[in-house]
């Protein structure tokens, strides 16, 4: 199931993770199913992440992009050239939270 957002919450989140690093990079070897998992437990944990994409290839990039958001459930809150920013409700313990609609 993907999280969807309202343009109010994208916008509120994208001013959210402003400040925030990259936590992951997607290398050579593209999306694996350990990757998926570090991502998963990333977005339990801290709600809001950025990710880095190194792809040359604009188009594999922002496939890859959007793969990872399908198969953790996130949504892509926001895409800027190599790193994207992706939002999933903590199942445990919520600290985000999003404007109403």
């Amino acid at each position: 199931m993907t999280t969807t957002l309202t343009n109010t919450q994208a916008r509120f989140l994208r001013g959210q993770a402003h400040d925030l690093k990259a936590m992951l990079q997607v290398g050579g070897k593209g999306i694996t199913d350990a990757l998926v998992a570090e991502v998963d437990a990333a977005l339990e944990h801290h709600e809001l992440i950025k990710i880095k994409v190194a792809a040359d290839d604009r188009e594999l990039r922002d496939t890859m992009i959007d793969d990872l958001a399908t198969r953790t459930g996130a949504a892509l809150v926001q895409r800027i050239g190599h790193v994207a920013v992706y939002y999933r409700p903590s199942t445990e313990r919520r600290h985000i939270v999003l404007p109403r609609a």
